[in-house]
This record gives C-alpha cells, structure tokens and sequence, in this order.
C-alpha cells in the first residue's frame, strides 16, 4: 500500500487513461488545517467513497502533506510535490519531504501501520491532505498584565514589574502525523484551524511569562522587547514543545510585537530607582549636586517679588544649602564604597 512516482511525458498520458481513481487538493484557504481528498474516477472502475483502489493516481501540491489513512491507522504519507501511483503490493514509501519535521520517519514507525499489502482492500481507507504553510495573522494580547523582572546589573537594579503587549504570530505544522493522532483524527470534511486557536492563544499567553524570563535575564530591557522577537520565538518554542511540537506537530515561525507598555507607576519607580542607582557614582553624584545646586539658586536669584534683599538673602541660603548637601554625600561615600 505504497506510493510510487507516477510516471511523467508520454507515458504518463497513455497511463493516465488507465488509473481507476484520481485524488488531489485545490489550493488549500489559510483557515483550513486538514481536507479530505476530492476523488474523481475514471471509466467504469469506481470503489466506495472511502476505498482506494490499486493503481490510483494522488497529486501533491506545494504546500501541502498527503496522508492516507485506513481504518484509522496512517499508513502513508507524502510531503513532496508530484503524482504518485498508488500499488498495494508494496510497503509505505513515506516521502517526507523538506519541509517536516526530521523524526517524521520515527513518528511514522511508532504510530504508523507497517505490514506487508495484498489481497481485498479494508473496509475505510481515506486520503487527508494538511496545510503544511506558514500560517499568519494570527493576533494575541494580554488581558491582564504579565510580570517581567527588570535587571539592570549596571546599577545593580532587580525588580519586577508588570508590562501589557500585543501584536501577532505564525506558526505551521511541522508533523501532521502528531496532528492527526492527537488532534484533528478523521474528519468528514475539514478542519478548521479556529477549532484550535482558541486554545493556542491561552497556551501562548501563559508561556510568556516563562520566555520574558529568560529575556531578563539577559539583561534585555522590556522597551527593547519588539527588537528581539527572534529570541522570544526560540523562547516561546522551548517553553511550548511539549505540548504543540511534540504533542500536536506545531511550531511557532515568528513572533511580532507591536507594542509593550509597563504601568505609569512601574515606569517611575524605574526611573527613580535607576536615578537612585546612578548616584552612587561620585561623579555623577557631584555633578548632579553642581546642576541642583545651580537651579536653585536660580531660582532664588529669579524670586523678585519681596525685594532684592530678599532675593540675595534666598540665593545665599541655597548656596549654603547645596555645600552642606554635597558635604554630606561625601561624608558618607566611603562608608558606602
């Protein structure tokens, strides 16, 4: 019950007169994961609508994986555009194609149906055919904020803090051999991939937080997410193949985000906390006393309204208080280094 290359030019017109059945698959919507085979028969020679008989013809196209499968069982598969003849007589061919995964052969050992074909054809053979494109579009957010641990070993900053995005990904099926098994099974018609996104969508968004994790830890800031979306799909990939690589045949193929916004409170605690941070480098310690210092006596100097006497008397209060403050932090510097 195997697939050989059917046979092209001349031959395979004076062939074509002769195969009792034809399977193929227009080009296949991006709503649709898996269809059912057309079927058109040729001459007199017409078995049931879900019989195969020897010699018939399945066509390939790009983009797409054939599989048949009988009696529930997958007995065949093919990823590689091209008509195929199909012979009872000989054992599975599996052509697997550039595309798929590269334990599909293995998959195919451990799942598949392997004997030696002849005699009567099973009662319920089918031919399925999967969408094995780049699937886009496909839009996520948080509804809730996500945590996301802001590390900034410069200033020795480690806090966490809570960021909403948005934006889209696309995924594929790398292994429909997984997919059918533990997803879609025989279907009458078609599968359509809204029965599976809803699902995929909760599963994504809790595996953020772990792939934001591994980001942080980089050192990468929450701002800088969308210029590394290569990094937060190998991430999101490693935390989800137990369950769509390895469980379902699905990969992730990228990742976007349109845009990442922390709360206006985190951002100011931020911006505190590194400014904080920072002054504990003498420098810029003193060189942000020297512009405080000058601003407020400025300020004083500018302050007219009860006289210049006044005025002078102000300024020379901020003068005395900026030396006495810078007095301070030098004091205490040592004790801090």
């Amino acid at each position: 019950m195997g697939l050989i290359r059917a046979a092209l030019g001349a031959a395979g017109g004076v062939l074509a007169d002769q195969w009792k059945e034809y399977f193929y698959c227009e080009a296949l919507p991006d709503n649709i994961l898996v269809i059912k085979g057309r079927k058109k028969t040729r001459g007199n020679n017409q078995g049931g609508d879900n019989i195969i008989s020897n010699g018939s013809v399945i066509a390939v196209a790009n983009g797409q994986c054939m599989m048949i499968v009988e009696q529930g069982k997958v007995v065949d598969l093919c990823a590689e555009p091209g008509e195929y003849t199909y012979d009872i007589s000989t054992e599975p061919s599996v052509f697997d194609g550039p595309d798929l995964a590269e334990n599909i052969l293995e998959v195919f050992q451990n799942i598949g149906k392997r004997f030696t074909f002849g005699g009567d054809a099973p009662k319920d053979q089918r031919v399925y055919y999967f969408n094995t494109k780049e699937l886009m579009g496909n839009k996520y957010g948080t509804p809730a904020p996500v945590p996301f641990r802001v590390v900034d070993r410069n200033v020795g900053l480690d806090v966490d803090i809570s960021i909403r995005c948005f934006g889209e990904y696309s995924y594929r099926i790398t292994n429909p051999m997984l997919f059918y098994t533990n997803v879609c099974g025989n279907v009458s018609s078609y599968y359509d991939r809204r029965e599976l996104e809803g699902q995929m969508k909760s599963e994504l968004l809790a595996a953020l937080q772990p792939a934001f994790g591994r980001l942080s830890e980089s050192g990468i800031r929450y701002s800088s997410l969308p210029a590394h979306t290569l990094e937060i799909t190998e991430a999101l990939n490693d935390v989800l193949s137990p369950k769509w690589r390895d469980l379902r045949g699905i990969e992730i193929v990228a990742f976007g985000m349109n845009s990442v916004k922390a709360s206006e409170e985190d951002e100011q605690m931020i911006k505190e906390l590194q400014k904080t941070a920072a002054l504990r480098d003498p420098e810029l310690r003193d060189a942000y006393m020297a512009s405080a210092h000058a601003s407020a006596m400025q300020s004083a100097a500018s302050n007219t309204s009860t006289g210049p006497a006044v005025a002078f008397m102000g300024m020379n209060m901020a003068n005395a208080a900026g030396f006495a403050a810078q007095s301070a932090y030098h004091a205490a510097a040592p004790a801090q280094g």
